[in-house]
Formats: C-alpha cells, sequence, structure tokens
C-alpha cells in the first residue's frame, strides 16, 4: 500500500498512526498539495490527502473512508471504532469534534497566514477559533482513562491536538484542557505516532 500525502495533515497522520496500529506496512508518498498540485489531481481527483493506493492499484479516498476499509479489514473484534451499540455512537461523536477542531483551526490558519493581509477577516478567524474551542472543551470533559485501548476517538483526537499547537499554538497553551495534554502525552509517546510526527511548520497543509 502507499499512503498519499505529508504527516503535517492530521487526516494523512491518523490514518498513518490507524494503518501502523493495525499492522499494516505501507510506503509514504511526500507529495504536497501545494507544491505538487497537478501531480495530486492525478492521484484524487479533488487534489486532497490522504490517498491509500492499494495493492490492487485501486485508490481510496478521504480519511474517514480510508479508516472505515482498515475497520473492514481489520473486523470487529480489532476495528478501531466500535462495530455497534451506544460505544460506536460516543465514538463518532468524539471523532467528529475532532474532526471539527481541525476544520476550525485550519480556517483560521489559512484566513491568518494564506489570505493576502488586506483581505483578511478577523471576525471569520474570531469565529473558527470560538467553534474550535467549543469543540476542543467538549472533549476535554470527556472520560480519556489511562490504559484504555487505543482506539480512533484517541487517535483522531490526538492529532488534532498536535496540529492545533502546529498552527496555532497560542490558543492551545498547556494547561487550558489538562484532560488532552495527559491524553496527547500518552499517545505522542507510543511508537506510531513517535513514527509520524510532523516537523514544525508555518503554513497549514490541505485535507
Amino acid at each position: 500500500m502507499i499512503l498519499v500525502g505529508q504527516y503535517d495533515s492530521p487526516f494523512v497522520r491518523r490514518v498513518a498512526v490507524s494503518l501502523r496500529v493495525l499492522g499494516h506496512s505501507y510506503a509514504h508518498d511526500t507529495r504536497s498539495v501545494f507544491g505538487d498540485f497537478d501531480s495530486m489531481l492525478k492521484t484524487n481527483p479533488l487534489g486532497r490527502i490522504p490517498s491509500l493506493v492499494l495493492e490492487s492499484g485501486e485508490v481510496l479516498i478521504d480519511s474517514a473512508a480510508i479508516l472505515d476499509w482498515l475497520d473492514q479489514q481489520a473486523g470487529p473484534a480489532r476495528a478501531l471504532v466500535p462495530p455497534a451499540g451506544a460505544e460506536r455512537q460516543r465514538a463518532l461523536r468524539l471523532i467528529a469534534l475532532a474532526t471539527g477542531v481541525v476544520d476550525k483551526f485550519a480556517a483560521a490558519a489559512y484566513e491568518r497566514i494564506v489570505r493576502p493581509a488586506a483581505y483578511r477577516w478577523p471576525e471569520w478567524i474570531a469565529r473558527c477559533r470560538t467553534q474550535g474551542h467549543g469543540a476542543l472543551a467538549a472533549l476535554a470533559a470527556e472520560p480519556w482513562p489511562e490504559g484504555a485501548p487505543l482506539g480512533q476517538a484517541a487517535i483522531t483526537t490526538a492529532c488534532a491536538i498536535r496540529y492545533v499547537r502546529l498552527v496555532d499554538g497560542e490558543e492551545m497553551p498547556r494547561g487550558r484542557y489538562p484532560a488532552l495534554d495527559a491524553l496527547s502525552d500518552r499517545c505522542e509517546a507510543r511508537p506510531e505516532f513517535e513514527a509520524t510526527c510532523p516537523a514544525d511548520y508555518a503554513v497549514p497543509r490541505g485535507r
């Protein structure tokens, strides 16, 4: 398999971590959606990341679809999202909050960093940050017990935390959400996270 996309995208990273947790080996294609956009369009018509190229040549696009395929391959006993019931609904809710965090802080970062200064909209930046913090506060209020099996909710949340600290670190200093600090520390210490740790960067990567 080939995973297309750089680890500074939390959507790529959550797929990479999940591949490793489930025991899959893969090659890493580090093309950029900015620097290699025309080439990316040949892999994914949307020019977005991640994509996962299977051994058959089929290309899976969108991290949610890729993760769903991985869970199907793993089977219900090993799937990173519970297969049914209240546990599944809770996991999906937490994943939605975590991906929402990424979406909102990414939107604010693009407005601050990518849009020409004369056209930036401070009120929109503030609104996106407010929405992102709403989701972070909801995630911080959830139990994240130490020693619990690593599931997709924790993986996606940890990737989101790292992303916010990379693109808008002043908005998430240590101590603002202690429960999320602890979750992030535990996850980032795992080999699957260490192997996919993005370097610091100034411009957020596309989804």
